[in-house]
């Protein structure tokens, strides 16, 4: 076995970031991105392709934006699934949908390879620093492989259960959060066009029942012109959203709430900001209440 050894693929915004926590702590990472030079970039050895980094280790982490990728890269033409070999574990990073997840643990369990759900959170600052938070889901014996791997990139590891509970449990945190930074955004511009002192409206919210992790940690950088750029977004968010719409529909839950986050950061893109970090969600409600900005730069 080669476990100190690991394939990555999808070495972008937090891919890239992890691999770079990885190869510091002295493991070899081979890396294959659609961008050839994203290897070199975060210290990998770069790979022609994906049966490259599948020929190179037994341990292989995906990073890629959506279900919709993930499945192209598992079942398509020289992908995980025809480049695999029994023993494998693969591990999903991404953001998925959990149905896809479990579709795909079948097929690559039909061939010997298990296949881990791991979704991340903490942002670009946390995968910068492998402080991440994983919540995992699939088969005990493959998640107790992983302890080394996920050592450098992850402060909190949490095992969720079995295959696609890793992927459900990220949909639901990440909704709240987009629940949170969509609701704290439009507070702080209606602050703002109230005459507000915004610093003193954020220690008021951070010491009462309106706190959250939007204003914890991201506004009171907001407010002094820091969208803490490089993370999650608008178009992501919003995929993120429906993603846990889906679920919602699967496990016939009643879901009320999506509405609100739909339309902020859909606003967001259609202004665009759908390419940035999705904090500027606050510039897009800004924009439409009269062209606020909650500093003054």
């Amino acid at each position: 076995m080669t476990e100190k050894r690991l394939g990555f693929i999808g070495l972008g915004n937090m891919g890239g970031r992890m691999t770079r926590c990885l190869v510091a702590a002295g493991i070899e990472v081979t890396g294959f991105d659609m961008d050839k030079d994203a290897a070199a970039k975060v210290g990998a050895k770069p790979a022609a392709d994906i049966a490259a980094v599948m020929a190179a280790a037994d341990i292989v982490l995906m990073s890629l934006p959506d279900s919709r990728v993930v499945e192209a890269v598992v079942e398509g033409e020289g992908g995980v699934l025809a480049s695999c070999r029994k023993g494998q574990v693969v591990v999903d990073l991404s953001t998925a949908a959990a149905s896809s997840t479990k579709r795909l643990a079948g097929l690559l369990a039909g061939k010997g390879v298990a296949y881990v759900d791991a979704g991340v959170s903490g942002g670009a600052a946390a995968a910068e620093k492998g402080a991440l938070t994983l919540m995992v889901g699939g088969e005990e014996s493959a998640v107790a492989r992983l302890d080394w791997a996920f050592d450098a990139i992850a402060a909190k590891v949490v095992h969720m259960g079995d295959s696609g509970a890793g992927h459900a449990t990220k949909l639901l945190n990440n909704f709240l959060n987009a629940v949170s930074l969509a609701a704290t955004a439009e507070v702080m511009v209606a602050g703002k066009k109230a005459g507000l002192d915004l610093h003193k409206l954020l220690d008021v919210i951070n010491a009462s029942s309106g706190v959250n992790f939007a204003s914890l940690n991201r506004f009171p950088k907001i407010v002094d012109g820091d969208y803490l750029e490089g993370g999650l977004t608008a178009k992501l968010m919003t995929k993120d959203v429906v993603l846990y719409s889906d679920l919602l529909h699967e496990l016939g839950v009643a879901s009320f709430n999506t509405a609100g986050p739909m339309a902020s950061f859909g606003l967001a893109t259609a202004l665009g900001y759908g390419d940035v970090i999705s904090n500027r969600v606050v510039d897009a409600i800004g924009d439409i209440s009269g062209g606020i900005r909650l500093h003054d730069k």
